[in-house]
């Protein structure tokens, strides 16, 4: 249960508001449907997934050394 509310940052608490949010509007305004969209709106911030949870949107780093006196070749584009 502690690793639900370690690592929280402003964006997390501003998604999981956002949720809660269009889960009360829903319930005032009758639109069940919409209830769905308000439940995964707020179950992604706290069990910390979503597309970045994983670092999954990052490029990978690339593994190229350079040395401090190696010369850097130029190609002539013509």
């Amino acid at each position: 249960m502690s690793n639900f509310f370690r690592g929280w940052d402003v964006i997390r608490i501003i998604r999981l508001l956002l949720g809660i949010a269009i889960i009360a509007q829903s319930v005032r305004s009758g639109h069940w449907g919409l209830m769905i969209a308000g439940i995964l709106f707020s179950l992604m911030p706290i069990f910390n997934i979503g597309c970045c949870a994983g670092g999954n949107c990052s490029a990978p780093v690339g593994k190229v050394k350079q040395t401090e006196n190696s010369d850097i070749v130029y190609e002539e584009i013509k």
